[in-house]
């Protein structure tokens, strides 16, 4: 069955299922294969729980004209979305970034929903069956698309940038992440250029950082729009406050960090002609979830920054010189290890360390493996349940507390104790 009558079958249908736990009535089951599953094995069960079709590559498991039998699933999911994102008339939006890309994503999102019909990546969806799945989870009616991108290894971008077939770009940032996977610093550089790259090729349209020296360098000669956080001084309090054509915007975000990714959102905004007063209404209701730069206030009257969805060198950084700038008198930093740095990995916590201790920081608590290895004298916990139990016999009460740290350190799970 070719992908056209694939296709077909799709746009009658309630829309892509990769998940039986997740299904919906008269959906077409992708029968994925992963490391520890084949979805091939659960294609009957999608069918009777109500799916349409079934999306299978092993004839062992075709049982009638209802199971579908392809060479690849996946190919045929990324094929399927291209075909689709053909059918869109609507401007499409990519954008990727080592630090941010999500929270730029969203509040791109607020803004432009404002004015058009606009869709955008579903939480971190942004990888080689994320994409696809975005792009066939758009109407046809869709006025914006927002495609968010993530990579781990050189040409990802550039093949999810041929699938988006994206019309404007944008980068957030380029640092230090994901190290084990790219093996060197100037690898993530060539990835993430695949988006201007590509743009560059199709000439189509950026929105750069006037202020990152890296960005300018790769989007030369490239057709752009320029953001950039001018006239804002440093930030005193938790959430990021920005100045824009003198209008000042006091948003939900924590951390100056955040100020490129409002500005940005602001340009783009303004770019595609939402009104002023929407785009800064939006920016100011937008609220952080899913433990991302959240700002809580907790049981013990303590205000706690909850950014432990992800880190890395760069965001790590960044966090706690924001957190350190903000004037309080009682403050701690609760650190998680950051993973997937491969050989790097003892460098940069090291490093971390290192400017933690030059800051005179003292109320510093670290969480895991690799900080266990470095030189410090900071209490050590190997593990979050550790930690748990030192903070319930060591009470921290009226203070302004970072969580930062990887996702798979689980820092979140010490919210309840705090």
């Amino acid at each position: 069955m070719n992908i056209d009558h694939i296709h077909k079958l799709f746009l009658e249908s309630s829309g892509i299922c990769t998940d039986t736990r997740k299904l919906n009535l008269n959906c077409i089951f992708f029968a994925l294969k992963g490391e520890n599953f084949n979805g091939n094995e659960y294609a009957s069960k999608a069918i009777q729980l109500g799916a349409s079709y079934a999306i299978i590559d092993d004839i062992n498991y075709q049982k009638d004209k209802r199971f579908i039998l392809v060479e690849n699933v996946l190919e045929t999911l990324q094929k399927l979305a291209k075909f689709h994102r053909n059918k869109l008339r609507c401007p499409v939006i990519g954008i990727t970034g080592t630090n941010g890309k999500t929270t730029t994503k969203e509040l791109i999102f607020a803004v432009l929903n404002t004015k058009f019909k606009t869709v955008c990546t579903q939480g971190n969806l942004n990888n080689n069956i994320g994409v696809p799945l975005t792009i066939l989870s758009t109407p046809l009616e869709t006025e914006m698309l927002i495609v968010e991108m993530g990579a781990n290894h050189i040409g990802e971008i550039k093949f999810l940038c041929e699938i988006a077939k994206i019309d404007y770009g944008i980068i957030t940032n380029i640092g230090k992440a994901h190290l084990e996977g790219y093996g060197s610093f100037d690898n993530i550089i060539k990835t993430k250029n695949e988006l201007y790259q590509f743009v560059k090729k199709n000439n189509k349209k950026l929105f750069v950082n006037k202020n990152d020296n890296l960005l300018l360098e790769l989007s030369e000669g490239i057709d752009r729009t320029f953001y950039t956080d001018f006239n804002n001084p440093s930030e005193e309090e938790s959430l990021a406050t920005v100045i824009v054509n003198q209008q000042t915007i006091k948003t939900q975000l924590v951390g100056a960090y955040n100020k490129d990714n409002i500005i940005a959102a602001y340009t783009i905004g303004f770019f595609f002609g939402v009104k002023e007063i929407d785009i800064i209404n939006s920016l100011q209701k937008y609220t952080p979830s899913n433990n991302r730069s959240e700002l809580k206030i907790t049981k013990a009257d303590n205000t706690l920054i909850l950014d432990a969805y992800n880190a890395n060198p760069t965001s790590m950084k960044a966090s706690i010189e924001s957190f350190l700038a903000i004037k309080k008198k009682s403050y701690w930093l609760i650190l998680g290890d950051m993973l997937e740095l491969g050989e790097s990995s003892l460098k940069e916590h090291q490093n971390i360390i290192n400017n933690i201790t030059k800051s005179g920081t003292e109320n510093v608590l670290l969480i895991g493996d690799e900080f266990g290895k470095c030189n410090h004298t900071f209490k050590h916990f190997e593990s979050v349940n550790s930690a748990e139990f030192w903070i319930r016999e060591n009470s921290i009460e009226n203070s302004h507390i970072l969580l930062k740290g990887s996702r798979g350190i689980k820092l979140e799970k010490l919210e309840m104790v705090l």
